[in-house]
Formats: C-alpha cells, sequence, structure tokens
C-alpha cells in the first residue's frame, strides 16, 4: 500500500523541524517505515538550492525565487518523495506547496493563480495526504529566533511580509480540509500528541474507504 504524505507548515520560528522529527521518531517507534525530508532541500542537488536561497548576501526577484523553490521541489518529489510513497513508506516533510502560495504569492505578491499552476508542474500533481500548520503570531515566532547567530534570508523579512505569510496559509485552512490547524504556541508535547493522532486519524480513514467495497462486492482486506 502507498504510504502517508504529512507536510508542516508555518510561519518562521513556528517549530516546523522540531514538530517533524517528533512525528518521524514516533512513527519509527511504532514501526513504520518512514522518511524524513525538507523544503528548500531533500536530495544533494536541493540542498544546493538551498544554500542560494538562504543566503542573506543575495539578492534574489521575487519570480527567481520562485523558480528556485520549485527545482528544488521537483528533484525532491522525482529523488525521494514519489519513490518513497511508492515503496510503501510514510513521507514527513517540512513544507511544500502550501508553503510556496503563502510566501511566494501571499507574501512577494507574485499573482496567485499562476504560483498554484506552476507549482501543480513541479510536481506532477502529488500533494499532501494531510498537513500540519503550525500557526503562530510571526511576531512571537521571530522572537524565538534570537539566539541564532545568523538569520537566513527569509527571516530577515519584515514583519509584514511575515503576516502576509500567515494570512494566507490561514485562507488555505479555511478552505482546504486537508489542513490541520495546531497551536504552535502550545506545549510541544501537546501538539505533538494532536499531530499523532492527527497522522493515525489519516491513516484509518485511509483504510476505512479501501475496506469500502463497490455495490455488490465483499470488502477488501487492509494491513497498515
Amino acid at each position: 500500500m502507498r504510504g502517508l504524505f504529512a507536510t508542516f507548515e508555518g510561519v518562521e520560528g513556528a517549530g516546523k523541524s522540531t514538530r517533524c522529527r517528533a512525528l518521524f521518531d514516533s512513527l519509527r517507534r511504532m514501526g513504520s517505515e518512514v522518511v524524513h525530508t525538507r523544503e528548500p532541500g531533500g536530495p544533494p542537488v536541493s540542498e544546493r538550492i538551498r544554500e542560494t536561497l538562504l543566503d542573506p548576501s543575495l539578492q534574489v526577484p521575487a519570480m527567481t525565487e520562485l523558480l528556485l523553490y520549485l527545482a528544488s521541489r521537483s528533484a525532491d518529489v522525482d529523488l525521494v518523495i514519489r519513490p518513497s510513497l511508492d515503496a510503501g513508506r510514510h513521507v514527513v516533510c517540512e513544507r511544500f506547496s502550501h508553503a510556496t502560495i503563502a510566501y511566494q504569492a501571499g507574501g512577494r505578491g507574485l499573482e496567485r493563480e499562476s504560483v498554484e499552476k506552476a507549482c501543480l508542474l513541479a510536481t506532477g500533481g502529488l500533494s499532501p495526504d494531510i498537513t500540519f500548520l503550525l500557526d503562530i503570531d510571526p511576531e512571537e515566532g521571530l522572537g524565538r529566533l534570537h539566539g541564532r547567530s545568523c538569520r537566513d534570508r527569509i527571516e530577515r523579512e519584515s514583519l509584514d511580509f511575515h503576516m502576509r505569510v500567515r494570512q494566507t496559509y490561514l485562507e488555505l485552512a479555511g478552505r482546504e480540509p486537508g489542513i490541520r490547524v495546531i497551536d504552535a504556541s502550545l506545549p510541544g508535547d501537546i501538539q505533538d500528541a494532536k499531530i499523532l493522532a492527527g497522522f493515525l486519524d489519516e491513516m484509518r480513514k485511509r483504510a476505512v474507504c479501501r475496506r469500502s467495497p463497490p455495490v455488490g462486492e465483499g470488502a477488501l482486506e487492509t494491513e497498515i
């Protein structure tokens, strides 16, 4: 059976890496085969693109930024995500297409419909089975980064930019039932419990769908 694809989204400082790693570890302890990746990044070619995208010394025009993110994602999908899912492994990913809509359309102001179409082209139509949006006030999220020695290019954007990103994320959550909003100001263990419960719930829903037979036929046996 195909693996489940879960993504983590949110503004800077929301805790995506920590929560994604926690889900990865929980699934591994439960005996599941699971792959962790991130965007921009993943396979070596995408990690090289990541270095360019986040370099604070570079001036990157909005359209160039969009295309670089999509190039990184396309390689991640082709080399890591889709092969893992097809092999029956679950995939947990830090950011995916929702991030591009939130940052490049919402934050940068690029035309939204064009950005959405470009995302579909880069992923070959692949979309997450479930997305966890870690929601937090951008000012609080950025405040969590004060201990870092050097903020990357995106983290250095204005508060207004990050507010637009958050608003776009919340708009997406309001129209897409596959996005589960998690209050990122809650204690980490509570967030982790909600995320694991959401992931397992999605697995159960899939199992039910696979068991549901066409009219007049017997139920299918399903293993998770």
